[in-house]
């Protein structure tokens, strides 16, 4: 007998892919598009967040080259202003508490980081890893309450997401405990430029 589909572990969020960067380093590809294994890296986020999230957004201002994926696309309200625009929008459009924000070039999102990582958000407005000496605040947890902060920053400026997640207090995961889930900090790895490509095992698409 049939039971259905397993329960989507956190129905309280919403998976967000920000695929709002120019790709300059990368010939202006769009980087969703880069294959892992044969496989777009847009793709792969997409089934893993239809497997984690209760919702799913891709944040773009070009809806033209991911037409072919099932996803509800919305663009950003403050067109060039980077990532911290995608997460506005993430945040304006979503229908949930919480949203997951990441970069649509991230090959090696995993459910088990992400899991871990979402069980440190009680009592906290937001929630990202420190690596590197970096605060990875792409590849983070923000509730809808951030919302006004990062709306009002943005129209203020061109804030930077560590930035942003330095004003509404988010709660910050050191390296060295963040190493206990990802050893490697593989799941925060992201493409730039062509040797991340060759560093990270990724092709261009076919042409």
């Amino acid at each position: 007998m049939s039971h259905g589909p397993p329960p989507v572990p956190f129905r309280d969020c919403t998976g967000a892919l920000l695929a709002g960067g120019r790709a300059s380093r990368l010939a202006g590809r769009a980087k969703g598009l880069l294959e892992l294994d044969g496989e777009p890296i847009l793709a792969r986020s997409l089934r893993l967040f239809g497997v984690l999230f209760g919702e799913t957004l891709l944040v773009t201002n070009d809806a033209a080259p991911y037409r072919a994926f099932d996803a509800r696309v919305v663009p950003d309200r403050f067109p060039g202003k980077g990532a911290p625009a995608g997460l506005h929008a993430a945040l304006a459009a979503a229908q949930t508490e919480w949203v997951f924000t990441a970069g649509c070039d991230m090959p090696f999102l995993a459910g088990g980081p992400i899991a871990w990582l979402a069980a440190r958000r009680q009592g906290a407005p937001a929630v990202a890893v420190r690596w590197g000496g970096r605060v990875e605040a792409l590849h983070a947890f923000w509730s809808r309450d951030c919302l006004p902060t990062v709306e009002r920053l943005l129209a203020a400026g061109e804030p930077s997401l560590w930035s942003l997640a330095t004003a509404v207090g988010a709660r910050l995961v050191e390296e060295e405990e963040w190493r206990l889930v990802d050893p490697g900090g593989r799941s925060l790895a992201n493409a730039n430029t062509p040797d991340d490509l060759t560093r990270l095992g990724l092709e261009p698409p076919p042409a």
